[in-house]
C-alpha cells in the first residue's frame, strides 16, 4: 500500500515556474514507477509525466516536453514535477500515481492516486 501526497499547487503568471512534490508513504517506493496526471474542468484526467523505479527514464507528454521535468529521490520518498514556461492551458488538477514495476501513461495503469494539487496559470 502506497500513500501519495502532493503539494506546490498555486497561482502563477504565464512563463513562470512551478515545482510540484509528491511524498510518499509505506515501504518499498523505489519499487513503484510513479507518474503525475492533469485534470482540468470538465475534461478527462490526462497523462503529464512519468518516471521509472530507479529514475533513469522518464516520459513525457508532447505538450509539456522541454517544459516540465520530471524526478524522483528514492532516498526521500518523494517524486517532483519541475513545470517551467507555464501556459493557462497548463491549469489543472495535477496528481501523483504509483504503479508497480513499469512506467505507464494510461490512468487505468495506476493503482495508487494522491488527492490533487491545483495549479492555475494566468494570463
Amino acid at each position: 500500500q502506497v500513500q501519495l501526497v502532493e503539494s506546490g499547487g498555486g497561482l502563477v503568471q504565464a512563463g513562470g515556474s512551478l515545482r510540484l512534490s509528491c511524498a510518499a508513504s509505506g515501504r518499498t517506493f523505489s519499487s513503484y514507477a510513479m507518474g503525475w496526471f492533469r485534470q482540468a474542468p470538465g475534461k478527462e484526467r490526462d497523462f503529464v509525466a512519468a518516471v521509472s523505479r530507479s529514475g533513469s527514464n522518464t516520459y513525457y507528454a508532447d505538450s509539456v516536453k522541454g517544459r516540465f521535468t520530471i524526478s524522483r529521490d528514492n532516498a526521500k520518498n518523494t517524486v517532483y514535477l519541475q513545470m517551467n514556461s507555464l501556459k493557462p492551458e497548463d491549469t489543472a488538477v495535477y496528481y501523483c500515481a504509483g504503479r508497480p514495476m513499469l512506467a505507464g501513461r494510461e490512468v487505468n495503469e495506476y493503482d495508487y492516486w494522491g488527492q490533487g494539487t491545483q495549479v492555475t496559470v494566468s494570463s
